[in-house]
């Protein structure tokens, strides 16, 4: 893959990502059962390009390993289940900008699980991305369903970066795309047996949208992000993630009529450039196969 072609991966796989909003909330099933089926779909689409494209490349997992990928796999599902949580109640835009204060948790607990030094700047990072969010929330009403999808929004983004830091000592000498296939088999064996008795009331079409989020914002668009690591460097694959909201914001205003406030795309603007400058200046750890 020459780097012109990366950068045209990368930026479809921010894409698809920016898109497991819409397709969650399309699809009008609960936040388990979505949850449930994009595991059985990323199953499939990670286990084909495994067996097609990755080969056998990669040491096996060893039985420490698997733990750690299986506690991967509970922490990707239940920020799952927040995330779809928060579609469903506050809308798309406020739940992805919520997510996407995933990278201030990071650099907190990287400091504190990793003692590693908090410098002035990753404070800086920390503040702008605390102030976003008091700008994204439409009001400070714990009764207000904006409010409440905020917090779970924001929850999401701290099970997603509990899940980046545990990547980074359970995926050392893996293969990522076979780490994530793992992670998504867990999800599914976990919530089988809660979401198996509600399958038949699922629409066909919703199995359609799930397939979709399943398949395309998460198998293909792993594949992708994976596949251009090979060529890009990790910190300009972050920064052009840092457009995921963006892409999410975007089709929501498009489809759902979600028009944000000034003050939500003032917030919006502060989260994504604080995103940006963690990833240039390469603060937030590299990005691990587990995804939005």
């Amino acid at each position: 893959m020459k780097e012109r072609n990366a950068l045209l991966a990368i930026h479809l796989g921010a894409l698809l990502f920016g898109l497991s909003g819409i397709f969650g909330k399309l699809a009008a099933t609960a936040p388990m059962v979505t949850t449930f089926g994009r595991g059985v779909f990323a199953v499939i689409a990670l286990a084909l390009f495994a067996q097609l494209i990755a080969g056998n490349r990669g040491a096996g997992p060893n039985l420490r390993q698997l733990a750690l990928l299986g506690l991967g796999g509970v922490l990707l599902g239940a920020h799952w289940i927040t995330f779809f949580h928060a579609v469903q109640v506050a809308g798309v835009a406020i739940a992805t900008l919520g997510f996407a204060s995933f990278p201030a948790f990071t650099l907190l607990l990287e400091g504190l699980l990793f003692r590693e030094r908090i410098r002035l700047q990753e404070i800086i990072i920390v503040g702008l991305v605390s102030l976003g969010l008091v700008l994204v929330t439409p009001s400070f009403d714990w009764a207000s369903e904006a409010t409440q999808g905020l917090l779970s929004a924001v929850l999401s983004g701290l099970l997603f970066s509990l899940l980046s830091l545990l990547n980074r000592i359970s995926v050392k000498g893996l293969d990522p795309v076979k780490a994530a296939l793992c992670q998504n088999l867990t999800i599914v064996f976990c919530l089988a047996p809660f979401s198996w008795p509600l399958l038949a009331d699922v629409r066909l079409i919703d199995w359609l949208w799930i397939g979709l989020l399943g398949v395309f914002c998460t198998g293909l668009a792993h594949s992708l992000f994976v596949a251009s690591l090979k060529v890009l460097k990790a910190r300009t694959t972050a920064v052009i993630f840092a457009l995921e909201p963006v892409y999410g914001i975007a089709f929501a205003w498009w489809l759902f009529d979600e028009q944000p406030s000034l003050r939500m795309l003032a917030g919006g603007v502060l989260i994504i450039f604080a995103i940006a400058l963690s990833a240039r200046k390469g603060a937030v750890a590299e990005p691990k196969p587990a995804t939005a």
